[in-house]
């Protein structure tokens, strides 16, 4: 089956409800979004308030992937909230489903973030990786350049502390 895109989804109850189910397994699963895991439903769902909330009341935009009806990727392109910065964004909470890893839902996800980023404006994108998982090999693959590094800066448990890549995409 095929994955498809919606930019801006109505946040009703039920979506909000797929989005922390998926926060929470991708988490669960190893992802690297914000949390370490075990994490439970409850303790995401007091950050994703604050990401549903800058997405209801703007400037930030979710782009949500699904597999016929069920919600399987995202991300949401967080605005930088200052002038000087409007001609690019970060993505956040790039996810996709661990049950749909390694159907190439990653590369589909970040290929229509880089295509509606355009279409929005936007010159760059940037990410944060964390260090340790790999992931800076799949962003060099979609042509993210590795712009700073901050050693140590994410702890991720007593005595584990990673790095936290900066990576940047120009779009022009």
């Amino acid at each position: 089956m095929a994955i498809r895109f919606e930019l801006d989804p109505a946040l009703t109850p039920g979506l909000r409800d797929e989005i922390v189910s998926l926060w929470t397994e991708v988490t669960n699963a190893g992802g690297a979004v914000g949390f370490v895991e075990p994490v439970t439903r409850d303790e995401v769902l007091a950050m994703a308030g604050a990401a549903f909330a800058g997405v209801e009341e703007g400037p930030d935009r979710l782009l949500a992937g699904y597999e016929g009806e069920r919600l399987v990727a995202m991300l949401i392109f967080v605005d930088n909230r200052f002038a000087l910065k409007d001609h690019w964004c970060t993505l956040k909470r790039v996810m996709v489903h661990p049950d749909c890893q390694g159907r190439g839902y990653g590369v589909a996800l970040m290929r229509e973030a880089e295509r509606v980023a355009r279409q929005l404006g936007r010159e760059a994108l940037h990410v944060t990786v964390r260090g340790g998982l790999g992931l800076e090999r799949f962003y060099t693959g979609l042509g993210y350049k590795e712009v700073g590094r901050l050693p140590g800066a994410l702890r991720v448990g007593p005595g584990d502390d990673r790095d936290e890549t900066l990576m940047w995409l120009p779009l022009r």
